[in-house]
């Protein structure tokens, strides 16, 4: 029987519930932490976690996927110290997230890098879904990858040709984090598609930054998932255009091609906290249930359409299977892309 792994254990796909697909936990390089984070405080931050995700469940979520990977300070024995005291399935992820170059610890290893040997990166990404991330048991459940504004990179498409090959060698699904604006979801599509991935257990992470429903739709006929995952981050998009942009991407059919989600964490070294209440009030775990939820509603939409965006969309990404079916049953995409577009 298919089961799907989380921080504290594998659980059976009907345990997934309502899920938000795209958030993080803690966002936190343990090397900055080390040398210049002089005020954290793990107790306190770890209490912290509990009670915003405690929060969460009580707002009728069962899951959330935890896309932190190594380059956002991954620690998911940090994350299962939460998870252990709270009612909510956390899944992790496997992956490297850069917007350029790869870790030094990677540049001179790695097939024709003067030092011939396999990629490292495969092996590494195939063993934190099978055996454990490093030696703490607990497995990732799907993979993450990056392509933003830079483009790419020689290092983001040798991490991208990585996921593509442990996703085949472990039928594992991927969350790419792109950049609507340029389009990189079409790269994405291209280089996994490459790597031999079904594009339809792609999630394309950021989609709902941009109003482009040409792109969008692009995207989606192609198979892939689209994460309207930035609700309370009006910095990028107002609200209004977001909610525009899933309404008519409802009206076209496109919802069991959606998720929606918000990418807040319980802390981030990213940002100064004080600025970031001030800049981006709205940036919170709260943001769906409290808010597009309701408005969803107030437009027409049927219960059973959000619950295609939450629930079923999500456990169909990660087991590759629809929900209440025996037999894989993803939607046909309507056109693989194979037509102009960027580069990198």
């Amino acid at each position: 029987m298919q089961t799907i792994n989380t921080v504290t254990g594998p659980i059976d796909p009907s345990a997934l519930g309502a899920v938000l697909a795209h958030e993080h936990v803690f966002v936190l390089n343990d090397d900055f932490r080390l040398n210049f984070l002089v005020d954290w405080d793990e107790e306190e931050q770890v209490a912290g976690a509990v009670r915003r995700l405690t929060e969460v469940k009580e707002l009728g979520f069962d899951s959330l996927l935890d896309v932190s990977v190594a380059g956002l300070g991954r620690n998911v024995e940090r994350v299962r110290r939460v998870a252990d005291q709270i009612d909510l399935n956390v899944l992790v992820a496997t992956g490297l997230f850069t917007y350029s170059d790869l870790p030094l610890q990677f540049h001179y290893t790695g097939p024709g890098l003067g030092f011939d040997s396999p990629e490292p990166l495969v092996e590494a990404f195939v063993r934190d879904l099978t055996v454990g991330i490093g030696r703490t048991g607990i497995k990732a459940a799907f993979l993450v990858c990056v392509i933003e504004a830079e483009g790419l990179t020689p290092g983001v498409e040798r991490i991208m040709r990585a996921v593509g090959r442990a996703s085949v060698e472990t039928g594992a699904p991927v969350v790419v984090h792109t950049n609507p604006h340029t389009q990189s979801g079409l790269v994405a599509q291209r280089i996994l598609g490459e790597e031999g991935v079904d594009l339809r257990r792609v999630l394309l992470a950021h989609s709902g930054d941009t109003g482009d429903l040409d792109y969008l739709r692009h995207l989606a006929d192609a198979g892939s998932l689209l994460g309207l995952d930035h609700f309370g981050v009006d910095l990028l998009l107002p609200h209004e255009t977001r909610m525009a942009t899933l309404l008519a991407l409802l009206e076209s059919g496109h919802a069991d091609r959606l998720v929606l989600s918000q990418s807040a964490f319980c802390y981030s070294d990213w940002f100064d906290p004080a600025r970031i209440a001030t800049a981006a009030p709205d940036w919170n775990y709260r943001q769906i249930a409290e808010r597009v939820i309701p408005e969803l509603r107030a437009h027409g939409i049927a219960q059973a359409t959000i619950d295609t965006m939450l629930v079923d969309v999500p456990r169909r990404f990660l087991t590759g299977v629809d929900p209440g079916a025996g037999e894989p049953g993803l939607p046909t995409p309507i056109s693989l892309y194979s037509g102009p577009g960027p580069d990198n």
